[in-house]
């Protein structure tokens, strides 16, 4: 008889990207970064202690993903899979980019919007496990001290959120965590960033909602709101200790209420690395789709008017970087913003209104106020108009027609999500424009027969930026985002459209093919923040394979 091989009492074991790790038994298989579950081979069930600990059959990678997608067949639901893919999350990482990254089309509307706000109305309901770092008003000055429970020290990108205003749906307190998590996944599954490499965070500052501080199950602090004045000193403390605790890192802002993210935005973008991503990454991913459309027309973005259905800080973050789009085509700043018009509750943002908020006022137009869209479509004549308001239907066939009378082939964005406040259906904008308008919408929409023609709308989503832009930080170790990154990111976007898509209506790639996508505009973002030394390290030789060295891949491999 052969002699057996003596039993490890312990084991390292090392990932390709991760520190060296020593587990074994039940807390390898609890440790989802480290977990094969039945992948383990035999031999390391015995060096690993976990004989008796799994079924005697040994899957293959393939094998165990072809289980999870049987499993969530099962599912009656978007949510219930949801729920299914964040529980495979935390109990095996690598098969849970696995599956999704083997069908991101299928899989990116569950995994974020439209389920995810579904998700985050019914967070405390649906709560399994927590995920990432929870701060509160209770940590007020010993921040530092809760940032070191995080059990990583290489921390490139922290998405940070208030829940102050998710998505269309408000405030919804710690319930918007959903959120971070959502994005930071969206990072690995479609730009391939190392999921250990991301930290989703929770800020509590409290909630308005009264719903959720009635609700039993809520597990955030039950009281209003502190204000401003608290909330800045609080965000002050967490961005010093973020730099102490895990210097270079880039902060991600998520989902605040729209004059904390303008006024915070400024007063970290210039002194660390940082962005808001309803305010620049939306931005960026609707010039894209500007770009896209002015493929379709011919036109040069200098030459369009655009007017915004809202006048928030979303509205305001794309109108700006629209703006500083069109003097690179060589406007004056003042000749950009008068090509861009805003419309609120309250009507037209001109000048003679005494309600505007500092950011609104370089928007104000030399125009009669009016309250009525369809009027200021006429006095305005846009080309294109963007909504951004949360109103479902706003968008009505009087706006429709309106926009179809004067342009030829009028450019309709239809931003707000989720789905019921979208401002208009794919539908509704190709048939009541008889087949001709630009659609792109902030969720998925299903193709739409006209006549012999089947148009496909774009989903104008953040995924096609932040991901993107994710990776290059990480590759680079940026110091700082600039304007200037994010309109390299739109261009690299709109680029990518080929034109069987664009004949289709499309004015985005499709996601079917995200990671490649995303590399791509990774690779002429990481060019412009090597290019304007920004970068924390020095350029290499070749930036498209430096890049493509940084990328995660769902397999055990990494694991010995």
């Amino acid at each position: 008889m052969s002699e057996k091989p003596t039993q490890k009492t312990t084991t390292t074991l090392r990932t390709a990207d991760r520190t060296s790790v020593t587990k074994r038994g039940i807390d390898l298989l609890r440790d989802p970064q480290l977990n094969k579950s039945t992948a383990f081979t035999d031999a390391e069930r015995e060096a690993l202690g976990l004989e008796g600990l799994l079924p005697a059959g040994v899957d293959t990678e393939e094998t165990q993903r072809q289980r999870a997608l049987q499993q969530l067949g099962q599912k009656p639901t978007d949510l219930e899979r949801y729920i299914y893919l964040n529980q495979l999350a935390d109990t095996d990482e690598t098969l849970f980019y696995r599956v999704v990254m083997s069908d991101p089309a299928r899989f990116l509307p569950i995994l974020y919007t439209p389920t995810v706000g579904e998700a985050c109305l019914k967070f405390g309901h649906i709560f399994r496990r927590p995920r990432g770092l929870y701060l509160s008003l209770k940590h007020k000055g010993r921040v530092a001290q809760v940032l070191r429970n995080w059990p990583i020290r290489d921390v490139r990108v922290i998405c940070a959120t208030t829940g102050g205003r998710i998505l269309g749906l408000g405030d919804l307190g710690t319930n918007g965590m959903g959120i971070p998590i959502g994005k930071l996944q969206l990072y690995t599954a479609c730009a391939g960033v190392p999921p250990h490499y991301l930290l989703p965070m929770h800020i509590d500052m409290g909630t308005n909602n009264n719903e959720l501080l009635g609700d039993p199950l809520y597990l955030g602090l039950r009281q209003p709101r502190v204000d401003e004045a608290e909330l800045d000193t609080f965000v002050d403390e967490i961005v010093q200790a973020v730099q102490e605790i895990f210097p270079g890192s880039c902060m991600h802002f998520e989902d605040w209420a729209g004059v904390d993210a303008v006024r915070l935005l400024a007063r970290y973008r210039d002194k660390i690395c940082c962005f808001n991503d309803d305010i620049q990454g939306t931005a960026a991913v609707t010039l894209a789709g500007m770009q896209g459309a002015m493929r379709v027309t011919g036109g040069k973005l200098r030459d369009q008017r655009i007017l915004f259905l809202g006048a928030g800080a979303a509205a305001v973050g794309v109108a700006d970087l629209l703006a500083s789009a069109m003097t690179l085509e060589g406007l004056t700043n003042e000749q950009a913003r008068s090509c861009i018009g805003l419309f609120d509750l309250n009507g037209l943002v001109e000048r003679s209104r005494a309600d505007l908020l500092d950011f609104q006022r370089p928007y104000a137009q030399a125009l009669p106020a009016s309250r009525d869209f369809v009027a200021v479509i006429a006095a305005f004549k846009p080309t294109a108009i963007i909504g951004l308001s949360t109103k479902g239907k706003a968008f009505n066939r009087p706006v429709i027609e309106a926009m179809a009378r004067i342009n030829q082939r009028p450019i309709i964005f239809a931003l707000s999500n989720p789905a019921d406040r979208a401002e208009c259906t794919a539908q509704e904008a190709y048939q009541w424009s008889n087949g001709q308008s630009l659609f792109a919408a902030g969720v998925p929409f299903l193709p739409v027969r006209m006549g012999t023609r089947t148009l496909v709308p774009g989903q104008c989503n953040n995924m096609y930026i932040f991901p993107a832009l994710g990776l290059s930080v990480v590759a680079t170790r940026a110091r700082r985002i600039t304007d200037e990154i994010f309109v390299a990111a739109a261009r690299a976007v709109a680029e990518q459209v080929t034109q069987s898509e664009m004949d289709s209506g499309l004015l985005y790639p499709p996601q079917s093919n995200i990671l490649q996508t995303e590399i791509n505009v990774a690779v002429k973002v990481a060019e412009v923040i090597f290019a304007r030394g920004l970068a924390g390290l020095a350029k290499p030789a070749d930036v498209r394979r430096f890049v493509e060295s940084q990328i995660y891949t769902p397999d055990y491999s990494g694991i010995e």
